[in-house]
Parts: C-alpha cells; structure tokens; sequence
C-alpha cells in the first residue's frame, strides 16, 4: 500500500509539473495579446483590440481544457474517448509550434484514417514528441515525418524527424521523468506521453533513426 501511495504521489508530481509548464505557456501568450489589446483600446481603437480579446477567450479555454484533461488523467478516471480523424488531431498538436519550426511530411494511409482516443489527451502525445524534436534541431528547421496506419487491431503512429536525435546515453530512460537531453526543459514531457498513450491501453517507443529519432505509438482500435 505504502510503495501505492508512493507511486501515485510521484506520478501526480510529475502531471502537476508538466501541466505548470504548459499553462505557463498559455499565460504568456493571454499577457502579451492583453498588453496589444490594451494598446488598441487606449488609442480608441477598439474594433482592432476585438481579435485580440479572441485570441485571449480561446487560450483561457485551452487553459481550462489542460488543467481538466490533465487532472483527470491523474485521477485515473475513463477517458472520454472518441472516433476522430487522425489529421485533426495532428493540428491541434501543432498549432501552438512556430509556423517555421518544421518541414511536416504525413503520410496517412488512408488520409481520413480515423483514431479512437481522447483528443485533447492525443494532441498533447504529439505535441511532445513534435516540440521535442523542432527544439533538439533548432536553430535548423527539421522535416518531421508522420507515418500511420491500421493494423493487426491497433493504430500505428510513427513521428520520424532527421534531427541530431536522441544520446545513447539516456535512449533507454528517455521516457523515466527528469530524464532529457536539452537544455532548459523540464524533463517531463515524454513521461507525460508515456502516461497519456498508457491510459488509452497503448505504447509508445523510442525506435534507432537515420538519422534523428523515431517514436512509435500504438493505440487500440477501441476500447
């Protein structure tokens, strides 16, 4: 019971933390576009300040949407799973990269190909393994290829990037929290995604790349 306890104290330090970091994120971008927004209005300009305060509302709901997903994916609670189209998912992923930070290559089979998962939970796997891999190449921009297709009663998730990819040193703990190779990040987002594909009855590994890294995801076609 003790080392149960334990366990799951760890785990919600880990979920908490990674969660700081990406509200964190979210916060600098409501403060910046408030500050724009507050420039428009105090020049009268108030119709210019309207997409801004857009911008706001819909990353105060994002915010929202992180604390609840995340929360319950730390409860152990079911997840709300659903059949949604795989590309929805990726751009959701991508939308909060910098629209330079990659060369993106999807290679869906079929392009619609629909996956059974919770979206907002998927989005964050990928946006991991995606930030991770524009941060591990930059100042140069990577090509990310995304492979995927059904079979043998799973989905197969393939994120290839032609990066510096990931040390020998730490490939076999890369998804142990605390554990990575750039600097000034947390350590924690490949633990969450490890968590995140676990709860959906999934796995994820890391595969040799040449060159760059390979992550291979596995889902159930349901369940």
């Amino acid at each position: 019971m003790k080392d149960e306890l334990t366990d799951r104290l760890a785990a919600l330090g880990e979920i908490a933390a990674e969660t700081a970091h990406e509200l964190r994120n979210v916060l600098l971008v409501i403060s910046a576009t408030a500050f724009v927004a507050r420039m428009e209005i105090d020049r009268g300009n108030g119709a210019a300040a309207s997409p801004h305060l857009a911008k706001i509302e819909n990353n105060a709901r994002k915010a929202h949407a992180i604390v609840d997903d995340v929360m319950a994916l730390a409860r152990g609670e079911r997840l709300g799973k659903e059949s949604v189209p795989l590309e929805h998912v990726l751009a959701a992923a991508r939308a909060d990269l910098p629209p330079d930070a990659v060369r993106w290559d999807d290679r869906i089979d079929p392009a619609r190909l629909e996956i059974y998962v919770h979206p907002g939970l998927a989005a964050r796997l990928f946006h991991v393994i995606y930030d991770n891999a524009a941060q591990a190449s930059a100042p140069r921009q990577p090509t990310v290829t995304t492979r995927a297709r059904a079979g043998n009663g799973c989905f197969i998730i393939e994120v290839a990037d032609d990066g510096p990819g990931v040390p020998e040193s730490i490939a076999s703990q890369v998804f142990d929290p605390l554990v990575g190779a750039r600097s000034g990040g947390t350590g924690l987002g490949l633990a969450l995604a490890r968590r995140i594909v676990l709860a959906h009855g999934g796995s994820i590994a890391l595969l040799r790349g040449e060159p760059g890294a390979v992550f291979r995801v596995e889902l159930p076609v349901e369940g």
